[in-house]
């Protein structure tokens, strides 16, 4: 197994970050609308001036719009920051069917929200699947996408390498396996999937959007998409991403290590910025929220 440093961008993160005052309540700013993904509705919540450069924010597993409210509030006096609910979860559609979760119908709601936005192309954020929707983007359809912002989810040819040759990414992906069988989603309750939720308030804002969503079309993204045993190491034709990328990792993230980070440059055609930060977890959008927020002003402004 290949092992190469980890790069350490370090910023002087001297900019104002502007946050959701204690008591402010985002849901009251933004405004909801669905695009039609070719029949199915796909919720997003917007925040910002429509006339300027538009930020798709695109949320994982377990999570909905709201995992952004930080980013959105601090961003959108100079971006139209529009988040959207992924299919199967809150306020979006929920197709029955593991074949209605494949990649390709992923990526084809996210570009179904740019057109309904009337844009031609949007600077892209994803954590967790929805970096895993954000790389099949940039990499099928990179005219829609004008730069890339990936959180806590490694390139694809870098988790499967990992998969592949390191024995604690396998054990660590147990939850993975776990989610891939057949009546998985029957022992899941709302509930259960705000444990990584710290705020109280914000705790109860989940469990009534967990109720809102089908829990098999959740695990769907895993059962259509995931890597399956027995693991191999990607070796089809590099696709390189054609716009710049940075990627903000979490270190105690224990569900995707860090060594999947090593070598994302030789599949990227431009410039790389990788942050990566200590005692936060796999929700690093939250659980560093300004760190989060100013790297990524910095890096749109630089």
């Amino acid at each position: 197994m290949r092992h190469l440093p980890l790069a350490l961008c370090l910023f002087v993160l001297c900019l104002p970050v502007l946050t959701v005052l204690a008591g402010e309540d985002i849901e009251s700013r933004v405004q909801h609308g669905y695009a039609d993904s070719n029949g199915v509705k796909i919720h997003y919540a917007a925040l910002g001036d429509k006339n300027k450069p538009l930020i798709v924010m695109i949320h994982g597993f377990p999570d909905y719009w709201y995992s952004w409210r930080d980013q959105m509030a601090a961003l959108s006096s100079d971006y139209y920051c529009v988040a959207i609910d992924q299919r199967g979860y809150n306020l979006s559609d929920k197709p029955k069917g593991i074949e209605n979760y494949d990649m390709r119908l992923l990526v084809g709601d996210v570009i179904a929200v740019i057109k309904h936005l009337g844009r031609d192309k949007a600077i892209i954020v994803g954590h967790d699947w929805g970096g895993a929707v954000s790389w099949g983007l940039a990499q099928g359809a990179p005219q829609f996408v004008e730069k890339l912002i990936i959180l806590n989810l490694p390139h694809p040819r870098g988790l499967s390498r990992e998969l592949a040759n390191n024995p604690a990414q396998q054990k660590n992906s147990q939850y993975a396996r776990n989610f891939q069988q057949p009546d998985a989603h029957k022992m899941l309750k709302a509930e259960q999937l705000v444990f990584w939720v710290k705020d109280p308030e914000a705790k109860k804002k989940y469990i009534e959007a967990f109720n809102r969503s089908d829990f098999e079309a959740m695990l769907n993204f895993y059962k259509r998409n995931y890597p399956r045993e027995p693991y191999k190491e990607d070796t089809s034709p590099v696709v390189k991403v054609k716009m710049p990328v940075l990627m903000i990792h979490g270190l105690d993230d224990t569900a995707l290590l860090p060594g999947a980070l090593n070598n994302t440059w030789d599949w990227l055609e431009q410039d790389l910025t990788l942050v990566t930060i200590p005692k936060a977890g796999h929700f690093v959008q939250q659980d560093a929220s300004d760190m989060v927020t100013r790297s990524i002003r910095m890096w749109l402004k630089r």
